[in-house]
């Protein structure tokens, strides 16, 4: 049973490098019109994107179906509306390394930068859990 859901993720890992890995050179050419330059703002990697999903299922009962797949995969998506991928990587860094004890946790917790990339983080997955009705 455990091997099924290996075979499951390892193919959801799969089929999305392939996606990612789909552009032909005259695709990246065009994306680079002012038009796409906001999307490419948003576009976090695929590693981090699938990273994402597989904690939020573990999060989520750690059953890996398709309704689980959908609605963390939603939940990303979500979050890349909010946050560019650098506020997302630094807010998470903060949010990850603020019970740090000591001084050494202050860099993390207590500068204005990282309490409002952590208070933005947390509005954006708010959001994004209302919207994808996670369960």
């Amino acid at each position: 049973m455990k091997s099924n859901h290996f075979i499951s993720a390892f193919v959801l890992v799969s089929a999305l490098a392939l996606i990612g890995c789909a552009a032909t050179p005259d695709q990246a050419a065009e994306d680079k019109s002012a038009g796409q330059q906001d999307v490419k703002k948003y576009d976090y990697p695929t590693r981090d994107r699938v990273e994402y999903v597989f904690n939020c299922i573990a999060q989520h009962g750690g059953k890996l179906s398709y309704i689980t797949q959908y609605a963390c995969g939603c939940k990303i998506d979500k979050i890349a509306e909010k946050l560019t991928f650098e506020e997302y990587e630094a807010a998470k860094t903060f949010s990850l390394l603020k019970s740090t004890p000591g001084d050494a946790g202050g860099v993390f917790r207590d500068p204005k930068q990282s309490k409002d990339l952590r208070k933005k983080l947390k509005e954006a997955e708010a959001y994004a859990e209302k919207m994808c009705f996670v369960k």
